[in-house]
């Protein structure tokens, strides 16, 4: 919204310190206050409410950490209502809305947002940890997905120097090498979006735990997102140029804001959890910015843990039908290091550390071409 007003007023010399608002940096600074803001001042009451209407609040597995049933039972869900309305305020106020890239990740937060707050609910009414149909939410997933995908591959501005770039699949390291799926490139985007949300789906297990390394992920795409869309700095470090694109990191901005003011809540002893509203709306946030940017390889590197947690569970599950054995002592992996006697805020900070580094991990490919 700001933007359009330096569109309308500073361009034509009404109001010069407007002129500001042309940068990104200003607004992608400007997003990460006010999205921080926005959920600190809602989070009091919303987890009050919360409280009020949950009841016994998200159910616990029987079957999980035993300290846990006692100490997080009670504590409400859908937590991911708070970071949402900071993430969409701080954007549609400071974000370019005529941005086709803006809209793509919005689709997908908000669709995924959606998704996830009818999982929340199905699980508190019913006081079951299971919600809904897991083969159904993959089918939507995947279809608002390959939406957004669609919507970037019609309305974008194709980049000069090679227009099948936004069909293609990019690696990192090798600055000219790209596979151009033409419109199979769908279902490439679509594992790769509906991979993450479920990734970080499955890290959300303790308190603050997928917060921070969203955040940290949203940090190195935001600064991905700056320079890719930026012709001078992509063509120094001899990245794939997608115009219009550096928009995003006012998104990862705001990603970070929200971040920040739930984890004022969400830090141990977590007042509230993000539930599934939250962690499927943020990794397909996340999912999304990788596709939008062509880097979505590199997800698998800046995301580590998040792909960690996930392939912890499909070799749990796998393992254990195949030889009825289990790998690890419990799945998602966090859990398996509180089975060894871990405290839960030493797996939380050590997780958060190991993200820090697979982020300088994954932005050091920027530079190694």
């Amino acid at each position: 919204m700001f933007y359009w007003l330096y569109l309308t007023f500073a361009s034509a010399g009404y109001v010069p310190i407007l002129n500001l608002l042309k940068y990104q940096t200003t607004r992608t600074g400007l997003a990460i206050v006010t999205a921080q803001l926005v959920v600190v001042l809602l989070g009091s009451r919303f987890i009050r409410w919360m409280k009020a209407k949950q009841g016994k609040g998200q159910p616990i597995r029987a079957e999980g950490i035993e300290r846990h049933i006692v100490e997080k039972a009670g504590t409400p869900t859908m937590g991911g209502v708070m970071i949402l309305a900071g993430l969409f305020s701080g954007t549609l106020l400071w974000a370019d809305l005529s941005n086709v890239y803006v809209w793509a990740v919005m689709i997908v937060t908000g669709g995924y947002g959606l998704l996830g707050f009818l999982d929340d609910y199905s699980k508190v009414t019913k006081q079951t940890t299971a919600g809904i149909s897991g083969r159904l939410r993959l089918v939507l997933e995947a279809a608002i997905a390959m939406a957004a995908i669609t919507l970037i591959i019609v309305f974008a501005a194709k980049p000069p120097e090679s227009p099948e770039l936004l069909t293609s699949v990019t690696f990192p390291i090798f600055k000219q090498l790209f596979v151009d799926l033409s419109w199979g490139y769908l279902l490439f985007g679509a594992f790769v979006i509906v991979g993450a949300a479920n990734a970080v789906n499955f890290t959300d297990g303790l308190d603050g735990l997928a917060t921070v390394p969203v955040m940290i992920a949203a940090a190195a795409y935001g600064l991905i997102a700056y320079l890719v869309g930026n012709y001078v700095f992509a063509n120094y470090l001899q990245l794939h140029f997608v115009p219009g694109v550096g928009e995003l990191a006012v998104f990862c901005g705001a990603l970070i804001g929200s971040g920040l003011g739930f984890l004022w809540y969400n830090a141990p002893p977590a007042k509230i959890f993000m539930g599934d509203t939250g962690s499927l709306a943020l990794g397909g946030a996340l999912g999304t910015i990788a596709v939008a940017t062509r880097h979505e390889i590199v997800l698998a590197i800046i995301g580590g843990l998040f792909v960690a947690e996930l392939l912890s569970v499909v070799v749990q599950v796998a393992s254990f039908k195949l030889t009825g054995k289990r790998v690890f002592r419990m799945a998602p992996v966090h859990h398996h290091f509180e089975k060894l006697g871990w405290s839960e805020s030493t797996v939380v900070i050590r997780f958060w550390i190991v993200a820090v580094m697979l982020a300088l991990v994954g932005l050091a490919t920027l530079k190694l071409r």
